[in-house]
């Protein structure tokens, strides 16, 4: 009976028409179920995704692209403000050196314009203080004089007298050497 019980049970390598058609029938209508209800899904989701990829592909070549652009307007943009804010610095330097040398030049002028009137204003001093000695020295020489003839002397003697008195006296020397100081106050 073994050998009966072996005949009996069936073999993997057996083919068995009845069960080979319930497999089959059960893989088609698993098949169709998962097709309508997996497989269907799943490809539109898949293809949504697939979409989905494409477009923020296209999006970001897109976003790449104006990147580009605007990189490149951004760096046109610096070079020319590079340029101005150069010819502006040169323009202020030019400005600032020709106002310089304006400023130097008005200095310059009203320094000598002051130069000439202190030197316009010591000449008159000096001649006044001249004047003003040979004055004193008329005078005195009158008053000594006087004393010495001990008279009255009247106004054409007098005038006389100070010019014989001023005759003696050298007093250019005296405004020569003022000038000369004047001419090493320069």
């Amino acid at each position: 009976m073994p050998i009966l019980a072996e005949a009996a049970k069936p073999s993997l390598i057996d083919i068995s028409f009845g069960l080979m058609f319930w497999t089959l029938l059960t893989f088609v209508i698993v098949l169709v179920i998962l097709k309508k209800y997996a497989l269907g899904p799943l490809q539109d989701a898949i293809e949504k995704r697939r979409q989905a990829i494409t477009a923020d592909l296209e999006a970001a070549e897109q976003a790449r692209e104006e990147a580009q652009s605007a990189l490149a307007e951004y760096r046109a943009a610096l070079a020319e403000s590079r340029k101005e804010a150069t010819t502006i610095v040169e323009s202020a330097r030019r400005t600032a050196e020709e106002q310089r040398r304006e400023a130097l030049a008005q200095i310059e002028a009203e320094k000598s314009r002051q130069l000439e009137r202190a030197r316009t204003e010591i000449q008159a001093e000096v001649r006044q203080s001249l004047q003003t000695i040979k004055t004193q020295i008329a005078d005195l020489t009158v008053v000594a004089t006087e004393k010495v003839l001990r008279t009255r002397l009247d106004e054409a003697e007098q005038k006389r007298l100070i010019d014989d008195a001023l005759a003696d006296v050298d007093l250019s020397a005296f405004g020569a050497a003022q000038g000369d100081q004047t001419e090493e106050g320069r």
